[in-house]
């Protein structure tokens, strides 16, 4: 019988094992439109911070002493929907859990047989030709329409999303800043390409992106994509170049304090005329789900993109992956394999 992650109470800060539970699932036949899959892959991911919350949002609220959900790659074990059979393996949302019964509803999505065969890992399909390779992609070409010989500052550079903009950004020919926490991941950032990069550990983060535009003949910024929010977003505007577009993907140093974004420098907004936006991958991918494979897949292919995995072992470890998010145990992306 599978078992799942359950959310028990709703975290106040910082959420704590004992906001979770691991239950057995119910089992039974299968009905019309239904999968049963056995799980090989979770994802955990910043923004699953906010759907433990009861508010509105763009993703639905985790329901308290409901199975949990979030990606997850999984091999179809039987099945009731059209076009799929057993031994398929599959990307859908029925994450946090061993495997069991998945509907529609998990938006579930045969993985393309042909790069599968070609040796490309399935849990490439968390990562980087997944949801946060996607957020990357769109964030960086499609929200802030980033050129060749921009200057990209990326925050959060080390992590799943920001070592995916660190990379394609250095494809098309831009000038990259990154900051990382430590040296381990100040230089793996490096490694990928990144110009110069910054350790937000090491000290205030406005003085290190200055030095560092400075050390690269570089007047200020043309792009910012922020992961982070608080000091690094300031820093962004205080060095933006005139007409600077800001990406905003998240700002996961207030996910669990909910303290507001300071902004000493939006003033600059104005004379410099920054664009800031926010967006959600989902908005644009399907419009672009075709292009961003093909691209994406090239870049990985001819070694221009590439990730580090975190892997924890054991649906036990799960909660343990997701909270290490906060504390920066993860270098690239954090997985859990079954």
């Amino acid at each position: 019988m599978a078992k799942a992650w359950h959310l028990t109470s709703r975290p106040l800060g910082l959420p704590t094992i004992d906001n979770f539970a691991l239950r057995e699932l119910p089992e039974g036949p299968l009905e019309a439109d239904q999968l049963r899959v056995r799980n090989l892959w979770l994802s955990v991911d910043p923004y699953m911070r906010g759907r433990m919350n009861d508010a509105k949002s763009y993703a639905a609220s985790f329901q308290i002493d409901q199975p949990m959900t979030g990606g997850a790659i999984g091999e179809v074990l039987e099945s009731r929907i059209d076009g799929f059979a057993p031994g398929d393996l599959i990307l859908h949302m029925g994450g946090w859990r061993e495997g069991g019964i998945i509907g529609l509803d998990m938006m579930p999505n045969k993985l393309p047989a042909d790069l599968i065969a070609s040796g490309m890992s399935p849990q490439t399909f968390l990562h980087n030709m997944g949801l946060t390779g996607g957020t990357a992609w769109i964030g960086l070409l499609r929200v802030a329409a980033a050129k060749p010989g921009d200057t990209v500052f990326v925050s959060a550079a080390a992590g799943a999303v920001g070592s995916a903009v660190v990379q394609i950004a250095k494809a098309r020919e831009m000038t990259v800043i990154g900051s990382a926490g430590g040296a381990e991941k100040c230089a793996w950032v490096g490694d990928l390409g990144a110009d110069a990069v910054i350790d937000y550990k090491a000290g205030p983060v406005l003085p290190q992106l200055a030095a560092a535009l400075e050390a690269i003949g570089k007047p200020g910024i043309d792009v910012y994509f922020d992961n982070v929010g608080g000091e690094h977003l300031d820093a962004a505007f205080a060095v933006a170049n005139d007409f600077a577009r800001f990406a905003i993907c998240g700002m996961i140093d207030v996910y669990n304090e909910g303290k507001p974004q300071e902004m000493k420098y939006i003033i600059r907004s104005i004379p410099a005329r920054i664009r800031m936006e926010g967006f959600i991958y989902t908005d644009q991918f399907i419009q672009c789900m075709d292009e961003f494979y093909a691209d994406m897949g090239g870049l990985i292919a001819s070694g221009a993109v590439s990730i580090r995995e975190t892997v924890k072992t054991g649906i036990e470890a799960t909660p343990a992956a997701f909270l290490g998010l906060f504390s920066g145990d993860n270098i690239g992306k954090m997985l859990v394999r079954l």
